[in-house]
C-alpha cells in the first residue's frame, strides 16, 4: 500500500499525503450523480473535498490519511483556496 503512495508521490510533484488527521467536521451534499464531500480537519483552516458515487459513512471524529493537492474553487466571485482529495482511508 505505501509503494502506491509513494508512486503517485513521485509522478505527482503537487500531491501531499498527511497521515493520521483527525476529522473536525464532514458534509455531504447531493450534486447530479454525484456526492461531494467536504471536510475540515483539526488545525486546518482550509477545506478538503472529494467525490463519491455512493454517500459515504460520517468520519466526523475519526483519524484519516490523506492524498491531495491544493487548488481553487471560486465561491460568490471568490477565489477560495481548497484541498482536492485524491485518495483517503480511514486510520
Amino acid at each position: 500500500m505505501k509503494n502506491d503512495v509513494d508512486k503517485l508521490l513521485k509522478n505527482h510533484q503537487n500531491l501531499i499525503q498527511s497521515d493520521f488527521k483527525k476529522v473536525a467536521s464532514h458534509v455531504q451534499r447531493e450534486e447530479g450523480e454525484w456526492f461531494i464531500n467536504t471536510i475540515m480537519l483539526e488545525g486546518y483552516d482550509v477545506p478538503f473535498k472529494y467525490k463519491r458515487q455512493k454517500k459515504y459513512r460520517d468520519l466526523k471524529g475519526q483519524r484519516v490519511n490523506l492524498t491531495y493537492y491544493p487548488d481553487k474553487e471560486q465561491v460568490a466571485g471568490f477565489d477560495m483556496e481548497i484541498m482536492r482529495v485524491v485518495r483517503i482511508k480511514v486510520s
